[in-house]
């Protein structure tokens, strides 16, 4: 983390600042916007769902997925 400067500015701003700003370096990295993102996800979302009414995917219970994972 830097000392000082800019980041102690920072991390003084209110939290909605403090958001709008990392939005903006985000962006200034090249990633996707949040709103890009959310588009994507709500995309993925909709063709699992339809893949499961359609009977192309399966549901699995969530204690299944937890303990794949090593949660």
């Amino acid at each position: 983390m830097l000392k000082g400067g800019v980041t102690t500015v920072a991390m003084r701003l209110p939290p909605r600042s403090r958001a709008r700003l990392a939005a903006r370096l985000m962006d200034s990295l090249g990633f996707a916007s949040r709103r890009q993102l959310d588009k994507q996800w709500a995309a993925e979302v909709e063709s699992r769902i339809d893949a499961y009414d359609a009977g192309r995917m399966k549901a699995v219970p969530a204690a299944t997925v937890l303990a794949y994972s090593g949660k």
